[in-house]
């Protein structure tokens, strides 16, 4: 899934201040390039985690929707509506194939014969399984 939110950056001294109102994320950086990674990075995270839990990912914003909510939520210190609005885009799936290192345990079966030879010559299981897959499945 392919999706492109729009983010506020704000210039606050030497930081780059970001909003991301549809997913109500801050995050900031230490020029506009890096905010834009930074934001990229925090709405990769954020829609990680909402597949994870079964929650919907909210559709983007317009311009005009997204800079009345950036109004909406200003306050006495800062009101990120001021500053430059870009989009920023995430493809959540090689988001997720770059940044989720979790392991899953799974059981497996084989021959005895095959156990023994695979132990003498210091195969990896795991390693071998996950290269099995990869090359069966085309993963990169």
């Amino acid at each position: 899934m392919e999706i492109a939110y729009p983010v506020f950056i704000t210039v606050c001294g030497k930081d780059y201040l970001v909003y991301i109102p549809d997913l109500k994320i801050y995050t900031e950086g230490k020029s506009y390039a890096d905010a834009i990674r930074m934001a990229r990075d925090a709405i990769g995270l954020s829609l990680m985690t909402k597949q994870d839990f079964k929650e919907s990912v909210p559709e983007p914003s317009s311009y005009d929707r997204a800079l009345s909510m950036a109004q909406k939520d200003a306050d006495e210190e800062m009101d990120f509506s001021q500053g430059i609005l870009s989009l920023v885009d995430v493809d959540v799936e090689e988001y997720r194939k770059k940044h989720d290192k979790r392991m899953v345990r799974k059981n497996c079966t084989i021959p005895y014969y095959l156990n023994e030879q695979a132990e003498k010559a210091g195969i990896n299981f795991s390693r071998l399984l996950q290269e099995a897959l990869i090359a069966r499945l085309g993963v990169h």
